[in-house]
């Protein structure tokens, strides 16, 4: 009982020093509340308030349905410009794309003939540039075809294919790209901050003047991790509530008591980690590279970008016994598709296994380190 009692006194000591970190406490507001922002509306999979102009040669019912089928919000309202001037109003940036009907166009479908329709792009904006020319194609593909079937032009198919996306019905970047920014934001802060205050009391001589008390090693990481992970879980309370669901709209399927549940095991995975990487660093420069060795890979290989299934047979065999893959994929199914813990309890073991393993073997190299340090 007053082992608990030194651990808990020990974790409101982290607090308090948190708080008088502006530098920390800058880094926590910032990543849980503009990060997420930023990451889910700045970088977009689909094409938004694109600028497009039509240089129409035509001047039929055809071509100006082409022109009228390109609306808000993934296009701008369609320009009209002079045959001939699109590469210069490009040049000057003000288009994206600019569509230009060749003279005779509708004529040439009339007849059967196969007209050709030019499509300049600005491959400037790499990714809307690439995402548009698909969105454009399609949407003329499918005008013309329409055009053709009202006119008895096109061959009828033989099967008619409807898609339907589960889980994210309009495909909203937004949906998906704010809680995986949680995700990344909660694995990282919790590094960090544990790390950070190991490194803190190196550096300060405090660890010096805690080792002189009645204390274990075990007490300091102990105090160490359940007092980053509490902060860091609040933040992350507080930021899905007011930024995710409350400012970007994202709807959690799922029981939020249980993502945060999965949360607070990861959490202490994270902090064992980060206790580890500082327990090898001797000053805070080595520290930051660490991390940037170990946590970077870790989110890149969790599933969370890309999934685990696009990677290599031997590189999905190691990613198991990384706890990000498996915290992705329980947030992924509660999150996103409501799942239960009926349904995700496997990934929910394999946090807490791996997170326990990686805690004693965090521990025992803290102790180790301690005992060196004397």
């Amino acid at each position: 009982m007053r082992r608990v009692q030194i651990i808990f006194w020990l974790g409101l000591k982290e607090m308090v020093s948190l708080r008088r970190d502006w530098v920390m406490m800058a880094l926590l507001l910032y990543s849980f509340t503009l990060a997420p922002v930023m990451e889910a509306t700045g970088v977009s999979t689909s094409v938004n308030n694109a600028s497009i102009a039509f240089a129409d040669e035509d001047n039929s019912p055809l071509s100006r349905t082409l022109a009228a089928a390109f609306f808000p919000p993934e296009f701008q309202p369609v320009v009209q410009i002079e045959p001939g001037t699109g590469s210069s109003q490009m040049d000057a940036g003000r288009f994206l794309f600019v569509v230009s009907i060749p003279p005779g166009f509708e004529q040439d479908v009339r007849a059967a003939r196969t007209p050709e329709i030019q499509i300049l792009i600005d491959a400037t904006a790499m990714e809307q540039a690439g995402i548009g020319s698909n969105y454009i194609t399609n949407i003329l593909s499918a005008e013309i075809q329409k055009f053709a079937s009202g006119a008895d032009l096109a061959r009828r198919s033989l099967i008619d294919l409807v898609i339907h996306s589960a889980f994210n019905p309009n495909r909203d970047t937004v949906q998906f790209a704010g809680v995986v920014s949680i995700i990344g934001q909660i694995m990282w802060l919790t590094t960090i901050l544990t790390g950070a205050a190991m490194i803190r009391e190196r550096e300060h001589g405090t660890i010096e003047h805690l080792l002189a008390m009645p204390i274990a090693p075990f007490d300091i990481a102990a105090a160490k991790i359940w007092a980053n992970a509490a902060v860091v879980l609040v933040a992350a309370s507080l930021s899905i509530t007011f930024v995710l669901e409350g400012f970007l709209g994202v709807t959690i399927v799922g029981s939020k008591v249980l993502f945060l549940t999965g949360t607070a095991v990861f959490l202490f995975t994270a902090t064992a980690l980060g206790v580890f990487i500082a327990t090898l660093a001797r000053s805070m420069a080595q520290f930051a590279l660490l991390v940037m060795l170990t946590v970077l890979p870790m989110l890149m290989l969790s599933g969370g970008e890309t999934p685990v299934e696009s990677q290599p047979d031997w590189l999905q065999s190691v990613t198991v016994i990384l706890p990000s893959r498996h915290f992705i994929a329980f947030s992924q199914a509660v999150v996103y598709k409501g799942a239960g813990l009926e349904t995700v309890w496997p990934e929910f073991l394999w946090i807490a296994l791996l997170g326990v393993a990686l805690l004693l073997f965090s521990l025992l190299t803290f102790r180790r380190s301690i005992t060196q340090d004397r």
